[in-house]
C-alpha cells in the first residue's frame, strides 16, 4: 500500500493507518484513533459488526445485503449501490467485468463520488478496498458514515460529533446514574442508551426497573427494543462492550447516530413547539403589558376625574381659618397627592412607548387603548386639570385677601359703633327732658348754652356716623357673612340718629321760646364750654386715630401712616395750648368767684364736661401716641420681613427659573448633538438626570421659602417674574423631558438589538437625521425628509413619498421622529417571525393536519402556552375532524393581526 499523510498533527504516518480531510471539519477527535500501526483487535471486531450492520440497514432496501464487509465491497458493485441508497443519487454505470482493473475502476467510481460530497480520501486507494485490506475498508465505511450520518448533526453551531454528544448530553440530562462525557466508557454500562430510548419513547422501557451493575442487560435491553420498535439494527454485542476497557468510540457514534435520526422527528416537533413558546411568550407579555397600561390610565384618569370637581369648588368659607385650611389642603395637595400623579403620567407614556417599540419589532399590530385613554387623552385630561388648578390657587389667594379685608372692617365697624352707642347712651332721654318749664332765668340760659353746646357736639359725630354707614355697606359689598347682624346694628345706629335730630331740633325750638325770658348767663362758664367741647371731639378724634386699627401690604404703606402719625404728633404742642387755654377759663372762673365771694354749685350749667375730664383725655392721648409709635414700628419690622421673604424667594427663583429653561434648551438638544454609542449615550443621560435629581434640593427649598411667604399674606413680589406656579410646571415638564430622553434612546438600543444594526450603522443614521433636522428639535418636517431620502438614494414619486409618510407618520403629526426615521431605514432587513413560520410549526406539531387537537397541544406544549392557545384557539369545522379539532390557521393570523385573541 501506498504511504499515507500525518494523520494528525504530531502523530506519525502508518501503513496501516488511515486519515480523512474534509473541506470542512466534521469532527473532533477526542484520542487519535489512527496513532498505533495495528487497529486494536477489540476495536476493529465491534466496527466490523457495526459498520456491516449499518451498511445492511442501508443495502436491505435495495433487497441485499453483506456479510464480510472486507469480501463483499471488493468489486465495488455493493459499495456503489450502498452509496446509491443512501445518497438518494445515481453514480456512473459500473463496470461489469470481473478482472482486477474492473473492481479498481467499480472502487474508484465510488470514491469519486465519495470527493464530490466535500470529502478528500488521503491514504485511502482503491488496491487496498480490491486487495481487502480490512483497516482500509473500515476508514472508508467511517468516512461514508461520517457524511451521510453523523456531518449534518450540530446542535448550537458545534462541530458533528460535538454536536452529538450534546445531543446526548441534554437528553439524558434528567436520568440517574446517567453522565455522557464521551463515545466510549459513557455508554459501557448500558444506561445511557435506555435513557435516549425512554426520553422519546416512555412506553417502550420502564427506566426505574434498570439497575447499574446490570450492563449488559441493559445494553441488550436497549438493542432488542431499538430493533423491535425504532427499526435500528443491532450493530453491537453487550458482552464486547462490556469485556472491552474502552469500547470503540467509532462503532459507538455510528450506533447512537441511527437514534438521532430514529428521533429526528421528534426533534423537529422540539422545534416547532420552541417557535410556537416563544411567539406565544411575545404575545402573553405583550398583553400584560396592555392590561398594565389599561389600569395604569384607568387609575390616573379616575384621580384626574375625582380632583377636578375639588379643585372647581369656589365655595368660599365663611372665616379666615377655614380658607387657610383650604389653602393648607392645597399645598398638601400639590406637595404630597400630586408628585406621584405626575410620575405615574411620565411612566405611563414611557410604558406605552416601550411597548409600541416591542410590539412593532415583534412583527405585531400597534396597541390602541380603550375608548378615553390614549395617551392624548390623558395629556388634554392632565391640561385640564391643571387648568383647573391654577384657577383654584388664585380664588383661594383672592378670596383669603377679601376675608383679611372683611374681618379688618367688622372689627372697625364693632369698634365704632361701640364707641358711638356709648356716646348716645342716654341722649334720647337728655333731650327729652321738660327741666326749662320749672328752671330759673339762669338755669334756662344754662340749658340754652348747653343744647348749643350738645348741637356742636352732635353735629361733631356726624361724620362717625357716615363712616359706619360706609363700613356696613362696603361689607355687604364683600358679602361678609355676618352682614344681617352688621346691617341691623348700623340701621339702628341711623334711625337712633335721625331721632336724635328731631328731638335736638324739638328741644332748641323750646328753648328758644324761653331764651328772651331770660338775659342773664355766665359768659365764663359759656365760653369753657365751647371751647371744651370741641377740644374734647379733637382729643375723642385723637385716640379714635390713634387706636384705628390698619392693614398694609407694603414698607410704602406703613410709611405713609407714620408720615401721617408724625404729622399729628407735631400738633401736640399747640394742642396743649388749647388745653391750658381752656382749662385757663375754668382757672378764671374760680378766680372770680373767690375774688367776689361768690359760691359756685361745681356744676358748669352749659356742658358736662369738667377740668378733670380734659386732663384725664389728655393724659390719655399722651399715653396713646406712643403705643401708636410701637404699634407701627412693629408694623415696619413686620413688612421689612416680608420684604426680605420677597428678595429670598426672587434670588432662588431668577436662578432656578433660567437653570430649568437652560436644562430644557440642552435636553432638546441633546439627542441630535450628543456623540458616541446609545449605550454612552445612555451613561450620559442618566448622568444628566442625576445631576437634575439632585437639583431636587433647590426647588424643595424654593417651596419653603413660597410657603412662609403665604403663610405672611404676601401676594405680590415685584423682584421676579417667576411665581412658584411657573416653577412647579417648569420642573415638572423637565423631569418628563429626560425621562422621555431616555426612553427614546432605550427605545433605539431596543430597535438596535433587535433588527441587528450595528453602531455604525445607527451613526450614519443619527448623522443623515442630524443633517437635515434643520431646527434642531429632534424631529424633521415633510420636506427635510424627502430631502434626506433623496440624499440616501431613494428615488421618489409623490404616491411612494406618501406611501413612506403614513409608514413614519401613521397619525399624520406632520413631523418625522428619530424613533420613526430609523424603523423605516431598518424595517426591510428585519428578521421577525411571521405568521407562516408560526403555522409552519403548528403544522408538524399536528403531523400536517390543517387542525391541532387539544391532546396534542398539551402534548407538545407547556402547560400555560397549551392553555394559552386552547383558550383562545376556535374550533375547526372539517369534514371528519375530532370534537376537540381547532383551528390553529386563524389562529396564527390573527397574532399577526387586527383582531383581538
Amino acid at each position: 500500500s501506498r504511504v499515507p499523510l500525518l494523520t494528525r498533527k504530531g502523530a506519525p504516518a502508518s501503513s496501516n493507518s488511515y486519515t480523512i480531510h474534509h473541506e470542512e471539519t466534521y469532527m473532533t477527535q477526542e484520542e487519535d484513533w489512527d496513532r498505533d500501526l495495528l487497529l486494536d483487535p477489540a476495536w476493529e471486531k465491534q466496527q466490523r459488526k457495526t459498520f456491516t450492520a449499518w451498511c445492511n440497514s442501508h443495502l436491505r432496501k435495495a433487497g441485499t445485503q453483506i456479510e464480510n464487509i472486507e469480501e463483499d465491497f471488493r468489486n465495488g458493485l455493493k459499495l456503489m449501490l450502498l452509496l446509491e441508497v443512501i445518497s438518494g443519487e445515481r453514480l456512473p454505470k459500473p463496470d461489469k467485468g470481473k478482472m482486477r482493473f474492473h473492481k479498481i475502476a467499480n472502487v474508484n467510481k465510488a470514491l469519486d463520488f465519495i470527493c464530490s460530497k466535500g470529502v478528500k480520501l488521503v491514504s485511502i486507494g482503491a488496491e487496498e478496498i480490491v486487495d481487502g485490506n480490512v483497516k482500509m475498508t473500515l476508514g472508508m465505511i467511517w468516512t461514508i458514515i461520517l457524511r451521510f450520518a453523523i456531518q449534518d448533526i450540530s446542535v448550537e453551531e458545534t462541530s458533528a460529533k460535538e454536536g452529538l454528544l450534546l445531543w446526548c448530553q441534554r437528553k439524558t440530562a434528567p436520568y440517574r446514574n446517567v453522565n455522557v462525557q464521551n463515545f466510549h466508557i459513557s455508554w459501557k454500562d448500558g444506561l445511557a442508551l435506555c435513557a435516549l430510548i425512554h426520553r422519546h419513547r416512555p412506553d417502550l422501557i420502564d427506566y426505574s426497573k434498570l439497575r447499574k451493575d446490570d450492563p449488559i442487560g441493559n445494553l441488550n435491553t436497549a438493542f432488542e427494543v431499538a430493533e423491535k420498535f425504532l427499526d435500528i439494527p443491532k450493530m453491537l454485542d453487550a458482552e464486547d462492550i462490556v469485556n472491552t476497557p474502552k469500547p470503540d468510540e467509532k462503532a459507538i457514534m455510528t450506533y447512537v447516530s441511527c437514534f438521532y435520526h430514529a428521533f429526528a422527528g421528534a426533534e423537529q416537533a422540539e422545534t416547532a413547539a420552541n417557535r410556537i413558546c416563544k411567539v406565544l411568550a411575545v404575545n402573553q407579555e405583550n398583553e400584560k403589558l396592555m392590561e398594565e397600561y389599561e389600569k395604569l390610565a384607568s387609575e390616573l384618569l379616575e384621580w384626574i376625574r375625582r380632583t377636578i370637581p375639588w379643585l372647581e369648588n369656589r365655595v368660599a368659607e365663611q372665616t379666615m381659618r377655614a380658607m387657610q385650611q383650604k389653602l393648607e389642603d392645597f399645598r398638601d395637595y400639590r406637595r404630597v397627592h400630586k408628585p406621584p400623579r405626575v410620575q405615574e403620567k411620565c411612566q405611563l407614556e414611557i410604558n406605552f412607548n416601550t411597548l409600541q417599540t416591542k410590539l412593532r419589532l415583534s412583527n405585531r399590530p400597534a396597541f390602541m387603548p380603550s375608548e378615553g385613554k390614549m395617551v392624548s387623552d390623558i395629556a388634554n385630561a392632565w391640561k385640564g386639570l391643571e387648568q383647573v388648578e391654577k384657577g383654584y390657587e388664585e380664588w383661594l389667594l383672592t378670596e383669603i385677601r377679601r376675608l383679611e379685608r372683611l374681618d379688618h372692617l367688622a372689627e372697625k365697624f364693632k369698634q365704632k359703633c361701640a364707641m358711638h352707642e356709648a356716646w348716645t347712651a342716654g341722649k334720647e332721654d337728655l333731650l327729652s327732658q321738660k327741666d326749662y318749664e320749672s328752671a330759673s332765668l339762669m338755669e334756662i340760659r344754662a340749658l340754652m348754652r348747653k343744647h348749643e353746646a350738645f348741637e356742636s357736639d352732635l353735629a361733631a359725630h356726624q361724620d362717625r356716623v357716615e363712616q359706619i354707614a360706609a363700613i356696613a355697606q362696603e361689607l355687604n359689598e364683600l358679602d361678609y357673612h355676618d352682614a344681617a347682624t352688621v346691617n341691623t346694628r348700623c340701621q339702628g345706629i341711623c334711625d337712633q340718629w335721625d331721632n336724635l335730630g328731631t328731638l335736638t331740633q324739638k328741644r332748641r325750638d323750646a328753648l328758644e321760646r324761653v331764651e328772651k325770658l331770660w338775659e342773664t348767663i355766665d359768659q365764663l362758664y359759656l365760653e369753657f364750654a365751647k371751647r371744651a367741647a370741641p377740644f374734647n371731639n379733637w382729643m375723642d378724634g385723637a385716640m379714635e386715630d390713634l387706636q384705628d386699627m390698619f392693614i398694609v401690604h407694603s414698607i410704602e404703606e406703613i410709611q405713609s401712616l407714620i408720615t401721617a402719625h408724625d404729622q399729628f404728633k407735631a400738633t401736640l404742642p399747640e394742642a396743649d395750648k388749647e388745653r391750658m387755654a381752656t382749662l385757663g377759663i375754668h382757672n378764671e372762673i374760680l378766680k372770680i368767684a373767690q375774688t367776689y365771694g361768690i359760691k359756685l354749685s361745681g356744676i358748669n350749667p352749659y356742658t358736662n364736661l369738667t377740668p378733670q375730664d380734659i386732663s384725664t383725655k389728655w393724659d390719655t392721648v399722651k399715653h396713646l401716641v406712643p403705643l401708636r409709635d410701637q404699634m407701627l414700628q412693629e408694623e415696619v419690622a413686620r413688612q421689612q420681613a416680608n420684604e426680605r421673604l420677597r428678595r429670598q424667594f426672587a434670588a432662588q427663583a431668577n436662578i432656578i427659573g433660567p437653570w430649568i429653561q437652560t436644562k430644557m434648551e440642552e435636553i432638546s438638544h441633546v439627542s441630535v448633538d450628543i456623540a458616541g454609542s446609545l449605550e454612552e449615550q445612555m451613561n450620559s443621560l442618566k448622568q444628566y438626570e442625576q445631576n437634575i435629581i439632585n437639583y431636587k434640593s433647590n426647588i424643595d427649598k424654593l417651596e419653603g421659602d413660597h410657603q412662609l411667604i403665604q403663610e405672611s399674606l404676601i401676594f405680590d413680589n415685584k423682584h421676579t417674574n417667576y411665581t412658584m406656579e411657573h416653577i412647579r410646571v417648569g420642573w415638572e415638564q423637565l423631569l418628563t423631558t429626560i425621562a422621555r430622553t431616555i426612553n427614546e434612546v432605550e427605545n433605539q438600543i431596543l430597535t438596535r438589538d433587535a433588527k441587528g444594526i450595528s453602531q455604525e450603522q445607527l451613526n450614519e443614521f443619527r448623522a443623515s437625521f442630524n443633517h437635515f433636522d434643520r431646527k434642531r428639535n429632534g424631529m424633521m418636517d415633510p420636506d427635510d425628509f424627502r430631502a434626506c431620502l433623496i440624499s440616501m438614494g431613494y428615488d421618489l414619486g409623490e404616491v411612494e413619498f406618501a406611501r413612506i409618510m403614513t409608514l413614519v407618520d401613521p397619525n399624520n403629526t406632520g413631523v418625522v421622529t428619530f424613533q420613526a426615521f430609523i424603523d423605516f431605514m431598518t424595517r426591510e432587513t428585519a428578521e421577525t417571525d411571521t405568521a407562516e413560520q408560526v403555522m409552519a410549526s403548528f403544522k408538524i406539531l399536528a403531523s400536517d393536519k390543517n387542525y391541532i387537537t387539544v391532546e396534542e397541544l398539551r402534548r407538545e406544549l407547556p402547560p400555560e402556552q397549551a392553555e394559552y392557545c386552547i383558550s383562545r384557539m376556535t374550533r375547526f369545522v372539517g369534514p371528519n375532524s375530532p370534537t376537540d379539532a381547532l383551528d390553529y390557521i386563524s389562529f396564527s393570523s390573527a397574532l399577526y393581526g387586527e383582531s383581538d385573541l
